[in-house]
């Protein structure tokens, strides 16, 4: 792969840059809301699903030890 000279590089750069389709606020908010939504209802999910398996875990132990 042949080197470019810096200025060809910084061109090059510009070039691509100007390619990318930057979000809108709108669309930053609105995706950062969902992931923070998403979030939230996983660690409710992982929390139930922590404590019935740490009831039956409990309750397992329990009989063992009787």
């Amino acid at each position: 792969m042949a080197k470019a000279n810096p200025f060809q590089f910084i061109q090059q750069v510009r070039s691509e840059v100007s390619k990318v389709v930057w979000p809108t606020r709108r669309e930053t908010l609105l995706t950062t809301a969902m992931v923070f939504t998403m979030a939230f209802f996983a660690a409710i999910f992982f929390f139930l699903v922590d404590l019935v398996i740490r009831f039956g875990l409990e309750g397992v132990l329990a009989a063992a030890s009787s």
